[in-house]
């Protein structure tokens, strides 16, 4: 039976990455590097969606550059839930989950006070009031740093752009399938200034692998030529110039008989007002949190960890909770172990998925660290 992953705010997470690298570019408080990384003045940060530890262990047969880097490079973990949402804004303003309020996949907008997807946005919600804090890239900005964001055109404007990433130079990438170009547009950009931070964004991998899984030949091929899109970075970037690559999550590729649907059972529904989360972690908004969890214990017993919102906070999983946010969170929420879900027919896209993320197992909350 899996364990859970908490993570070590501050210490040895995603949101710690950006303010180690503040620390050696002399940002004003950001006084320690805890993740141990070099000394530079000129980084690249490279985030491969979808690119969990363990996974990346387990094909270095056919990924030189992960091969040499993962020997000396180490996990670290995503925050909860581990998503690319609440990973991404972690990233981007070195903040915990509970601080910066991007509380999942979905979570209740408190101004609407309905389901939200930060991923697609609704346009009547500001970004910056949905999250005030500034970013790293803003900060950097702010002192001199030459920042650029290297995405995919069409994130240009985005609300989660918006959120997570604003305050660099907006880089887009047209042909996410053109290599050569990016790397151009990485060594443009990190040629700026003599203090510059590049941010660049993979996305296909986690694509393939909620479409396919893990295990199948097309997500390994796709992890072939991130690898080697990685080694193209690392060999054309002058060497005074520090490669950073990580992930926002790892994965679990979910079988058919261990997806429970939440429709099936009327037990799991009673007192459930709204319904946010992932499959492999549900947030239920309910007036009775503890009748809940405990329907929801005694059904799924040791194949979840079932919290509500204040017991997942003192145990730990979003870090520091600004008031603010709080409510963005769950009442309860669904953590499943090994590979189970709990789907919802409120989002029929969840039956298609073969990988799926979320909860906290290491398969999902250990993501690499490597610097070249």
């Amino acid at each position: 039976m899996s364990e859970a992953v908490l993570p070590a705010y501050g210490s040895g997470t995603l949101g710690d990455v950006l303010t180690g690298i503040g620390a050696h570019l002399g940002l004003p408080g950001c006084r320690e590097d805890q993740l141990g990384l070099p000394a530079g003045e000129r980084w690249v940060v490279l985030l491969v969606d979808g690119l969990g530890w363990q996974q990346t262990r387990a094909a270095i047969a056919r990924t030189p550059f992960f091969a040499g880097a993962v020997g000396h490079g180490r996990p670290i973990a995503a925050g909860v839930p581990s998503t690319t949402a609440t990973s991404l804004t972690s990233l981007g303003t070195g903040l915990t989950p509970g601080q910066h309020g991007i509380a999942g996949y979905t979570f209740r907008n408190p101004h609407t006070k309905r389901i939200f997807s930060p991923l697609t946005w609704d346009p009547t919600t500001d970004p910056i009031a949905m999250q005030p804090m500034p970013t790293m890239f803003e900060r950097a900005r702010s002192e001199g740093v030459a920042v650029t964001t290297v995405l995919p055109a069409r994130f240009d404007g985005s609300g989660l752009t918006a959120v997570a990433l604003r305050g660099g130079t907006f880089s887009g990438v047209v042909d996410e399938h053109d290599d050569d170009a990016r790397v151009e547009q990485v060594l443009k950009a990190a040629s700026r200034g003599p203090r510059s931070l590049v941010y660049v964004y993979e996305r296909l991998l986690d694509h393939v692998g909620h479409g396919r899984g893990t295990a199948s030949d097309q997500w390994l091929a796709e992890l072939v030529r991130i690898d080697s899109f990685a080694e193209a970075l690392r060999d054309q970037l002058p060497d005074d110039v520090r490669l950073v690559v990580t992930g926002d999550h790892g994965m679990v590729d979910v079988p058919a008989d261990h997806r429970i649907v939440m429709e099936d059972e009327p037990e799991l529904l009673a007192g459930v007002d709204l319904i946010g989360g992932e499959a492999r972690l549900r947030q239920l908004y309910t007036a009775s949190p503890d009748a809940v969890a405990a329907r929801w214990t005694e059904r799924l017993g040791s194949l979840a960890w079932v919290r509500t919102r204040e017991e997942a906070h003192a145990e730990g999983w979003f870090g520091k909770m600004a008031p603010r946010v709080a409510d963005h969170f769950g009442d309860v929420l669904v953590a499943m172990r090994d590979d189970w879900a709990v789907l919802t027919r409120e989002v029929p896209g969840e039956f298609n998925l073969v990988g799926m993320h979320g909860s906290l197992t290491a398969a999902e909350m250990e993501i690499p660290l490597v610097c070249e």
